[in-house]
């Protein structure tokens, strides 16, 4: 019997996921956004109401400070992202999306909803919240393994 190694099926899991988005129906649209840009420009989007500072993407995406401003540096050349001052603190920078990043927004939205659908075909609304408190359990676990290294 295979061994199951949960490690590798999630990476797969993440290939194939990678490559749907690569492939997607939007692509020639959104060329400029490349690995995690996409996922950032989805939460900025999702959360334009708020106030979202690299603190809150390092934490969201489990990146370090080192890669999140690597990637915002990139976005920000790009003219994806600015940072803006904010007034309690002049050390903070506030990240908002440019009007390129919004229309490239909408359009990945629509791929990512399609990409859900697709992933969650036969699940159960129970099933889906189990899969997620799975996953969840999971970082949480592997978050807690580097802590303690």
């Amino acid at each position: 019997m295979r061994k199951i190694r949960i490690g590798m099926e999630l990476r797969s899991l993440n290939n194939l996921i990678r490559r749907y988005f690569e492939f997607s129906s939007h692509k020639k649209e959104i060329e400029t956004v490349t690995g995690n840009n996409g996922w950032i420009i989805g939460f900025l989007s999702e959360n334009e109401g708020r106030e979202i500072y690299q603190k809150d993407l390092e934490d969201r995406f489990t990146i370090t400070r080192s890669t999140a401003s690597k990637v915002l540096s990139l976005m920000e050349r790009k003219n994806l992202i600015q940072r803006q001052a904010v007034t309690q603190d002049a050390r903070l920078k506030k990240i908002v999306l440019t009007e390129k990043a919004r229309k490239i927004a909408g359009l990945m939205c629509k791929d990512a909803e399609r990409m859900e659908r697709t992933l969650l075909r036969g699940f159960t609304q129970e099933e889906t919240k189990m899969l997620y408190s799975y996953l969840e359990r999971m970082k949480k676990n592997i978050s807690n393994t580097r802590k303690d290294r």
